[in-house]
Parts: structure tokens; sequence; C-alpha cells
């Protein structure tokens, strides 16, 4: 008997507890934890992310790859084994199968946490800056685009990478259907910093409003996320120039 992709899931018992009574989840990235940040820095911003999600009244789901296992949800000592793990993977969705089939640890990018996402039924997900289109070469495209184009979820950033080619990036989000949302604003950030010259799709002003906005996407058939760019706030920002 096949055993299926959702079944080799793993739940914390937070996850599984919010699931059952219908509580708010917000889904964490975590290769900010295995590539992003230097020790201990990385384990600090965790707890950050995980705290900022919980003072808004949501359950955090930080999502990694432990001993081959889709963990949706991390406890305090599988966080810190994350963070302090020396032979870890960067995992987009072409490399679950390798991590699964190594036993191996791993953190999850932004597409293979929509992925991780579309399997455990998590519609929201909240990160720094997404993937795009590289400078250097135009060919070299983040997989988070292509996820962005065919998982409906809500998704919310601070734009994209600044070092990325932020025009072609978002024509290739407009090609793909994806709806770039300005939360609060009419320009799309460039992650640290709140300009970018460049307009959203539409500027939207209240979470309830995204929300409606979002169902409203999906009630047509749309498969693409709803992208959101909430700039980083004005004092720890950096200036466009």
């Amino acid at each position: 008997m096949t055993i299926g992709f959702e079944e080799l899931i793993i739940k914390s018992n937070e996850v599984k507890r919010a699931m059952g009574i219908s509580l708010s989840i917000v889904a964490l990235e975590s290769t900010v934890l295995t590539h992003g940040l230097p020790r201990p820095q990385n384990l600090q911003l965790a707890h950050d992310m995980e705290h900022a999600v919980r003072s808004e009244g949501a359950t955090p789901a930080t999502i990694a790859f432990l001993d081959g296992s889709l963990h949706v949800g991390l406890s305090e000592s599988e966080i810190e084994r994350l963070a302090t793990e020396r032979n870890v993977y960067k995992v987009g969705p072409r490399d679950f199968a390798t991590v699964m089939s190594q036993h191996a640890c791993g953190g999850t990018t932004v597409a293979g946490t929509m992925f991780a996402c579309k399997h455990a039924n998590i519609k929201v997900f909240a990160t720094g800056g997404i993937g795009g289109v590289h400078r250097e070469m135009a060919f070299d495209i983040s997989a988070d685009l292509q996820a962005l184009a065919g998982i409906p979820m809500l998704v919310v950033c601070a734009g994209a990478k600044a070092i990325l080619d932020l025009p072609a990036t978002l024509e290739y989000l407009e090609t793909m259907s994806v709806p770039v949302v300005g939360y609060g604003t009419d320009e799309f950030p460039a992650f640290y910093s709140r300009e970018s010259g460049l307009d959203v799709s539409v500027r939207i002003d209240t979470p309830q409003e995204i929300v409606d906005f979002a169902r409203a996407h999906w009630s047509t058939g749309m498969q693409s996320a709803v992208l959101v760019a909430n700039p980083v706030a004005s004092a720890d920002s950096i200036p466009k120039s």
C-alpha cells in the first residue's frame, strides 16, 4: 500500500491543537535559521519570529526537515537543534526527495515552505524577502516565483531582495497572474528598503480587506498565491539610494 505524502508530515502538538479548534496558524520558513544568519543570531531570530506571531494571537508553525521527516511546527529543542546543525540542506521543492531518502535535516526555502503548507493545509505564510529573477542571468529564476504562481495562499513579505532584478521579478509575477498587494503602500518594497520605484498591482490598507481580496481572487478559480508586500518599518529601513 502506498502512503500519501500528507501522512509523512509530523505536526507539532501546538499546531495539531490549533487546527483542531480552528485557531489562526502562520507558517514560518527555516532557511533563515540554517543558511540566513550566523549563530547565535539565527536562534534568537527564530524565537523573535515565533513570539511575533504569538503576540498577535496566532500559532506559529516553523517548517523544517529533521532526520528526513517534514515537521510542521517545531518544539524549542527542535529549533535549537536546527539552529546548530552542521550538515544541513537548503530545501526547495526539488530537494524534498533528497532529504527524505537520506534521512537528513534541512531548512525550507520560501518555495519549500509553501509546498509544505499546501500539503499541511496552512493558508498564511510570513517571510522576509522572496526570491526572484537575478540580474546577471535572466534564466536564473527562483523557485519561489513558481510556487507563488501555483499554490493558493497568502504570502506576507517585505518585498523581494534588493540584489535581484526587481522589474523582471514583478513582470514574472504579472505573467503568472500573481497579485502583488501593497499593504499600506503604492510602492513595491525591496526587502530592507521601503522604496523600489516600482508599483504594486493594488494597494490595500487593512488585514480584513486583504482577506476579502484573497477570497475574491480564489473565487474566480485562480490557483496563484496573493503576495502581500509589507514594507519594513521606517526606523529599520535603508534608503533606496
